[in-house]
């Protein structure tokens, strides 16, 4: 699925509504709140432990090495997370025909998903002032007070 165009998963008879793309670029959300303090006091901890065990200057290899992955995973949280986010919606493309809602994503994470608009759950849109915003599929209640049903931001 490399830049393919929305028209060409069209069924006969099938006819394209709308079709946009998310927000583009860096982007904080609502999970940040507790996800940033969370990320900067796991890495804050993890270059803390790794940095000690180095100065140290003769701990065991192992205790070397054991810092590492906790250091990556403290990186990855504190900006991989928000790069891999930009890449992925720089790379995804929503459209609504009058049978179904088509979502591609291309590039390393590639993925076609449709939804039938007749089997299609509650949907409830969360519209900023400038125009934007999200739709969310499935009601609280159906998800579990989270929106995981699927949302497209606009």
């Amino acid at each position: 699925m490399r830049n393919t165009d929305i028209q060409t998963y069209l069924q006969p008879g099938e006819k394209l509504l709308w079709q946009g793309r998310p927000k583009q670029g860096f982007m904080v959300g609502k999970k940040d709140l507790l996800l940033v303090p969370f990320s900067l006091l796991w890495g804050g901890f993890a270059v803390f432990w790794e940095s000690a065990v180095i100065r140290q200057g003769n701990a065991p290899i192992f205790f070397r090495l054991w810092g590492v992955p906790f250091v990556a995973i403290g990186l990855y949280l504190i900006v991989g997370r928000f790069a891999v986010d930009a890449f992925v919606r720089a790379r995804t493309r929503y459209a609504v025909t009058n049978q179904r809602i088509i979502i591609l994503r291309e590039g390393w994470f590639a993925k076609l998903l449709t939804m039938s608009l007749d089997r299609l759950p509650a949907v409830d849109l969360d519209q900023n002032g400038d125009g934007t915003g999200t739709i969310n599929f499935g009601s609280d209640t159906e998800i579990g007070f989270t929106r995981r049903g699927g949302g497209m931001g606009m």
